[in-house]
């Protein structure tokens, strides 16, 4: 086993180097091929609880952090978890993966891991005069990346193509990750030595990036109490399958997109790449995780249509990471999380309601004129 990583509970590898090709099938978990039946709302809410409850046990006054990494999670995206050491997201990404019975694997990064590490790599084998492949660490339903900005750029590009089409290629052969799918990667923005930054295409993977901040004063003291002698992580044990996971994420799927939601989001990140406080604004891709943020969110919230309001309490975290500051911005203080708040200030919010009453009527072929209804920032 390489020394850069550890990998629990990881299924089998392919026999004799079996490639796969296209979607039909792939290692670990695959609910036999069939698509998961989404939830009804009193199942999706009692196992987005257990889940919840199961992280804030571990996490003190972390509870936004803990729901914006479920909702990552459900909405099929990855996640960077970037602060100072020592506030928890390496405990925060492990948290997760132990409140799903699935497989894990954690890489710790480091100068020297190569992507064959990551991805895997074919090794001949004698007595059948054959490669064979055998998987890296990124198979596995939940990847912990631990400090990805201490790899080299070689070694972080290897990710590339697992994170966007949940498969990984070497020597020609197409192999299938499991599903559900997540990378939870963590790095300090602060300690640059040794350090190799992730270009722009590698962030834009992310779904949402979360600073985890310092706990407030009872957080703390609570902390020194219960975290003393054992370290509560090792009485979280899983309280929903994976099974269960693609269940709900079946279920956001499901969510209903209204037209003038849709074109709030557009408008959304058009206004990025045309702000004058920019020089890079949000991709296609981004506003396609920002939707998806959403509908988890609307989802977590049990209904099953998006708000504007759902568009807006996720767009910090998921566009945040993808903009760059224009340096004459940056010197009047402005961050990129102030430019995103300035710029849904002044966005206008559709005043359609895009809730079940317009899907019915769309149903029956009936005009599609909705009441008004009023979000609030």
């Amino acid at each position: 086993m390489d020394p850069h990583h550890r990998r629990t509970t990881l299924d089998e590898a392919l026999p004799d180097g079996q490639a796969l090709s296209g979607g039909a099938e792939g290692l670990g978990n695959r609910l036999d091929g069939l698509a998961p039946a989404a939830m009804d709302a009193a199942s999706f809410h009692l196992a987005s609880e257990r889940i919840l409850s199961a992280i804030n046990t571990v996490i003190d006054g972390k509870s936004e952090a803990a729901k914006l990494a479920l909702t990552v999670l459900l909405a099929q995206g990855h996640l960077l978890l970037e602060d100072v050491p020592g506030v928890g997201k390496t405990l925060l990404a492990k948290t997760l993966a132990r409140t799903i019975d699935c497989s894990v694997s954690r890489i710790q990064f480091t100068p020297d891991l190569l992507p064959s590490d990551v991805t895997g790599v074919s090794i001949y084998n004698q007595a059948s005069r054959l490669f064979e492949f055998r998987p890296g660490a990124v198979f596995a339903n939940i990847v912990i990346g631990d400090e990805i900005n201490r790899a080299s750029a070689k070694t972080q590009s290897a990710l590339l193509e697992c994170m966007e089409e949940h498969q990984v290629t070497v020597d020609g052969d197409s192999y299938r990750l499991d599903e559900p799918f997540m990378v939870v990667a963590t790095q300090n923005p602060i300690e640059m030595e040794g350090t190799y930054p992730l270009p722009e295409a590698q962030r834009d993977r992310f779904m949402a990036r979360i600073s985890m901040g310092y706990p407030d004063k009872d957080s703390e003291i609570e902390m020194l109490e219960t975290h003393q002698a054992t370290s509560p992580l090792d009485k979280v044990s899983a309280v929903v399958t994976s099974s269960d996971v693609a269940a709900m994420i079946a279920t956001v799927q499901q969510v209903y997109v209204s037209q003038a939601v849709k074109e709030y989001t557009v408008s959304l990140g058009r206004a990025t790449r045309q702000s004058a406080m920019l020089r890079l604004g949000a991709s296609p891709r981004s506003l396609l995780q920002l939707l998806r943020a959403a509908k988890a969110t609307a989802a977590l919230e049990g209904r099953d249509f998006v708000l504007p309001d759902d568009v807006i309490s996720v767009a910090e975290s998921v566009l945040a990471h993808r903009i760059i500051v224009d340096r004459k911005a940056a010197s009047t203080g402005e961050t990129p999380h102030s430019v995103i708040r300035s710029i849904l200030a002044k966005l206008p919010v559709s005043q359609e309601s895009p809730g079940p009453a317009v899907r019915s009527g769309e149903r029956q072929g009936e005009p599609d004129r909705p009441p008004d209804v009023k979000h609030s920032r």
